[in-house]
């Protein structure tokens, strides 16, 4: 069974990969996802030039899109999403592959990420992701897949992520629900994979409307009939941690919502009104 690493970079982050890269192990192989902000092809670094490891290239911005990218052109049978600041050991790489070995029936996993800074809290028990505890969320680069379940008929939503046109964050969460609806086998394990040194990006970006814009898309999704309620904690929330205002946070997450509708109908996301 082989494990291919999908790592998403865009312009000078590139130089960050090297960084994860381990030395060569059997059966591991890593597809880089190098997105371009203008059309200027710039060279592969020469530590990325080894037979286990493939650049793909993708012009434009969207984190979702390099994403689909990278599932556009993964090749292992299990594939693990990756960023360019993450890092790894062998005994990772192992634990996820024997979690899909000893399952046959899984399609996808969430694992646990171990942190250097004040990051989120899991559960010490596995769970399926049709009905997860209070509190949990999942990380991108937590999340494995067997290719054969998930390639061209499961696609990181492009309307959410960072660099979206609005809704700057929640594509791994929404990816997980459009997972279930599919009827893809989803679980999580309490396993450690990957380590991560700093702050995720929507986590510190809490002040940043289009952040919480998606947080209320996300609810929307999540939970159509309790909305209104998780709306107004959400908001009540936010506030103690942003200091915005309750009645700013609850504008930005209904405004969330009507773009999400408005754009999900027409499927134009280049048409951007707020």
């Amino acid at each position: 069974m082989t494990l291919e690493i999908l790592v998403c970079t865009i312009d000078e982050g590139i130089k960050r990969v090297k960084n994860l890269i381990l030395p060569p192990i059997e059966n591991v192989s890593y597809l880089i996802s190098w997105q371009h902000s203008s059309c200027t092809l710039p060279q592969v670094p020469n530590e990325l030039c080894r037979e286990d490891i493939k650049v793909v290239h993708l012009n434009g911005r969207g984190l979702s899109r390099n994403r689909n990218n990278a599932l556009r052109h993964a090749s292992g049978d299990i594939c693990l999403i990756a960023d360019d600041d993450c890092s790894y050991l062998p005994e990772y790489f192992t634990k996820i592959v024997d979690t899909f070995g000893n399952d046959k029936a899984l399609d996808l996993a969430t694992f646990k990420m171990k942190f250097s800074y004040e990051g989120k809290s899991y559960p010490d028990y596995a769970f399926n992701l049709k009905s997860f505890p209070k509190g949990y969320y999942t990380t991108s680069f937590e999340i494995a897949f067997r290719r054969s379940a998930i390639q061209g008929k499961l696609w990181f939503n492009e309307m959410f992520g960072l660099s979206a046109p609005v809704l700057q964050s929640g594509e791994e969460n929404i990816f997980i629900i459009d997972a279930i609806k599919l009827g893809l086998n989803c679980s999580f394990f309490p396993i450690v994979i990957v380590e991560h040194n700093h702050p995720t990006t929507s986590s510190s970006r809490v002040c940043n409307p289009g952040v919480i814009m998606a947080e209320g898309a996300y609810i929307h999704i999540a939970y159509p009939f309790t909305q209104i309620p998780r709306l107004l904690l959400k908001a009540k929330r936010l506030n103690a941690s942003n200091n915005l205002g309750f009645f700013t946070n609850f504008k930005h997450l209904i405004k969330g919502i009507n773009y999400y509708l408005k754009h999900k109908k027409s499927g134009n996301i280049n048409d951007i009104t707020t």
